[in-house]
């Protein structure tokens, strides 16, 4: 069987329902552990490395002035690799610890949530219309020790730092810079 997904043309194949009716029916091992980072991300690189499937750009982002960005699989698995490493070795946040990010939808975004799911951490979203108030709240509940947000939404994350006891890194993503800050640009 096979039918078309919100309202899209691309039709569900009937391989990937019988595969996971597969799964659901125990005919299929679930592996103990799974990353989507490694286990899906990686292997397409390594196929279309080993010319076993068509390139294809595991991302492409276009912003409202034409600024493109278009990365492949190996290079979003060498750049989520990256970010993970700043995360966990440059921050000391652990399988497990939590990261709040109010980001727009950039680049940055993405790569980071493929980050944090590689090194088993915790991506918690938010979006910039969040208040200082929201944002303490998120705070408090997640006991983030990490929050990623742009220059210009830093402001709100400032006024509420005295009462958020279990942040430990600030990390600003873009083109800007904030003092007690440090960049994702620069440690990647």
């Amino acid at each position: 069987p096979s039918r078309t997904f919100h309202g899209n043309n691309r039709l569900l194949t009937s391989p990937i329902i019988s595969y996971y009716e597969s799964i659901n029916q125990h005919k299929r091992e679930l592996p103990e552990y799974f990353n989507f980072a490694g286990d899906v991300l990686d292997e397409w690189a390594r196929l279309e490395k080993d010319g076993r499937k068509a390139a294809n750009p595991a991302f492409w982002w276009v912003n409202d002035e034409g600024e493109e960005v278009k990365w492949s699989f190996e290079e979003l698995g060498c750049l989520s690799r990256k970010a993970a490493n700043v995360l966990s070795e440059g921050f000391g946040l652990q399988r497990g610890d939590r990261v709040v990010a109010v980001l727009p939808r950039v680049p940055e975004w993405w790569l980071l949530n493929v980050a944090c799911m590689r090194a088993g951490i915790v991506f918690i979203p938010g979006t910039s219309q969040l208040t200082a108030k929201d944002i303490l709240y998120r705070l408090q509940a997640s006991k983030a020790k990490c929050f990623i947000t742009s220059d210009t939404l830093a402001p709100a994350v400032e006024s509420v730092l005295p009462d958020s006891q279990f942040l430990k890194s600030k990390l600003i993503v873009g083109r800007g810079s904030r003092a007690g800050w440090l960049s994702l640009k620069e440690l990647l």
